[in-house]
């Protein structure tokens, strides 16, 4: 008795095992579990990550499904700090869907592609930038570090194969230093690179997105290098296992159709989507909205022809470092499912792939300086403690007199935010180097852009926040 007990407890127990590796999609014979991968902190991927979670969207179109006579959907979600554990765990067939950067997409496409039921699609964008701003380099307050080109020979943080990490290989190419010989790159993740950055044990950190803002933020980081300056366009996006798409297509439309749920929400509610993936991901609510405010990241779910192919462009750059194997990028990259998206809600995807306007731009009517806000270029935003929305600014010094005056009649500045003068680029206003040119004052947000401005305009010089605060006009 005790041998056939002991037989049938190991035969239960390799049924509940194969039952647990069987199909990740399924539960039970009437549930569908769908895993998705995703980023808390990595802003730029939240409209299919923090925000969609946030919302319930997902949650809802699948439960609209279950209502019209389909099965029931579980929808489990797993956060990381990067891609790189999203991808290991796509290859092992246990997430279905994930988000990540540029690089890690390559990256994740070129890992799954040896097994057709790991092998994964690019489907949909989350947020880019046509000119690869917000991913940078940042260097510890008082660094005598003013390019790029002096950081040869230091150790840099970096998370290997991410945007990040992209941004610094690029950026030490065109300072003609060789990324793999001319600095140390020290592959950590994000905040132990924070740490490392904030001990001294490494002389710069390069990341994507919302690290160097939040560390400027914090004062533990000046910003030295913005990636606009490298002028390549980057993006985050959605990857889809192709074996769970074709068994439940219905689970992917109704991933795309949440997920420009989502984008509408943050383009038309900013400020309150700021909010609310702040609470999600534990960031700052300003640092949030730096990037997730108007004239930050374009939130676009377009495959846009310019981002594949900038995708294409990316891969010598991952060959160059190890880590990446021969990928057919046209064959990686699927529209098929983001279009059909579209047509059931009765968009123009052709419309929508031809604009390259941020679509959630800066307007409205600045009240001091009592005119409309009209120039993206020159907007800023002033967000006032205890107040229900921002106030826009149509130029700097307007901005600047905005937070002058709030701070003159006792008010308390949660963060002002300024476009860089040379590349566009939204920053926090008080981490800005300032130069005053005649009246006005212009923001840059690197050191070496404001004294690159100096440089070819004689009479202009170099100005400290508060010399800029007291010199509006």
């Amino acid at each position: 008795m005790k041998r056939i007990a002991a037989v049938l407890l190991t035969v239960a127990t390799a049924t509940s095992v194969a039952g647990c590796s069987l199909d990740s999609q399924t539960r039970s014979e009437d549930t569908v579990r769908v895993v998705v991968g995703y980023q808390s902190k990595t802003i730029n991927t939240v409209t299919a990550g923090t925000l969609l979670r946030a919302k319930g969207f997902l949650e809802q179109r699948l439960g609209d499904l279950t209502k019209a006579g389909g099965p029931d959907y579980v929808v489990e979600w797993q956060d990381y700090d990067t891609g790189a554990p999203i991808t290991a765990q796509m290859v092992a067939e246990k997430i279905d869907i994930g988000s990540m950067g540029d690089y890690p997409l390559l990256i994740n496409g070129s890992k799954t592609q040896a097994n057709e039921r790991s092998r994964t699609e690019l489907v949909s964008v989350t947020g880019y930038s046509p000119t690869g701003a917000l991913n940078m380099i940042v260097v510890p307050p008082g660094s005598d570090a003013r390019t790029v080109a002096d950081l040869r020979g230091q150790k840099v943080s970096a998370s290997v194969g991410s945007a990040g990490h992209g941004t610094l290989v690029r950026a030490l190419d065109n300072a003609g230093i060789d990324p793999k010989t001319g600095v140390e790159v020290l592959n950590q993740q994000p905040q132990v690179g924070a740490s490392a950055l904030e001990s001294g044990q490494v002389q710069a950190l390069s990341q994507f997105v919302a690290w160097p803002g939040l560390l400027a933020f914090q004062d533990k980081a000046t910003l030295l290098y913005d990636g606009a300056e490298g002028d390549y366009p980057t993006f985050h996006g959605v990857v889809v296992r192709r074996d769970y798409a074709g068994r439940h297509p219905e689970v992917l439309d109704a991933f795309l159709q949440a997920q420009l749920d989502a984008t509408g929400f943050l383009n038309d509610n900013p400020l309150k989507s700021a909010q609310l993936v702040a609470e999600g991901s534990g960031l700052p609510q300003e640092v949030v909205y730096l990037y997730n405010g108007p004239g930050g990241t374009s939130f676009d779910t377009t495959l846009k022809p310019s981002l594949v192919q900038a995708l294409k462009g990316d891969v010598p750059y991952l060959q160059s470092i190890g880590e990446f194997s021969p990928l057919d990028v046209e064959n990686f990259v699927s529209d098929t499912a983001i279009r059909k998206a579209f047509a059931d809600r009765g968009l123009d995807y052709e419309a929508a792939l031809r604009s390259t306007t941020n679509p959630s731009a800066l307007g409205g009517h600045d009240p001091v300086c009592d005119v409309a806000v009209t120039d993206a270029k020159l907007a800023g935003e002033v967000w006032i403690d205890g107040t229900e929305s921002t106030q826009p600014a149509a130029n700097p010094d307007c901005l600047l007199r905005a937070v002058r005056d709030a701070t003159a009649g006792g008010g308390t500045i949660r963060a002002a935010y300024v476009s860089d003068t040379e590349f566009g680029t939204r920053w926090f206003a008080d981490r800005s180097f300032w130069v005053r040119d005649g009246q006005r004052h212009l923001p840059f947000d690197t050191v070496a852009g404001a004294e690159r401005y100096t440089a070819a305009h004689p009479g202009a010089t170099v100005v400290d926040y508060q010399q800029a605060l007291a010199g509006a006009v």
